[in-house]
């Protein structure tokens, strides 16, 4: 087995922006040549998550909606109080998400569900610059 590290960089626009980049980390696995083994993807970073999702209009809207009930962007959170920043929904909604993923390949492919694509979710206050962190271990 042979460990490859690759990175993946995206703009994003804040307020639980939904990109998805299975195409991408696809072509990142076909670059490496491996056909079997795993992929472990990692944001860095404490105001974004990963997840998978049937990439559809009605869930680019149900996901944000269903967020905010939970962690409000408005609310009063401590962590404003400690930094002086206002993002500490993002924070909460990170947390909730998770910053990684693992996802196993066969034959060259991502092994996914016909509907479930990888997305990158960023929760912060304001547009970022973010590294997906992709870490191949295959042969």
């Amino acid at each position: 087995m042979e460990i490859q590290t690759e990175t993946i960089q995206l703009s994003t626009k804040g307020h639980t922006d939904i990109h998805d980049v299975t195409a991408t980390v696809q072509e990142r696995l076909a670059a490496t040549g491996f056909e079997q083994g795993h992929v472990v993807l990692f944001m860095p970073g404490s105001t974004a998550g990963l997840t998978t999702i049937e990439y559809e209009p009605g869930l680019l809207k149900d996901i944000p909606e269903c967020l905010e009930r939970i962690a409000p962007e408005d609310a009063d959170y401590h962590h404003h109080q400690t930094w002086g920043d206002h993002n500490g929904s993002a924070h909460v909604r990170s947390a909730l998400v998770g910053p990684s993923l693992v996802v196993p390949f066969a034959g060259g492919k991502l092994l996914l569900g016909t509907w479930q694509q990888i997305v990158l979710i960023d929760f912060d206050e304001r547009p970022r610059r973010r590294q997906l962190i992709c870490q191949f271990t295959g042969a």
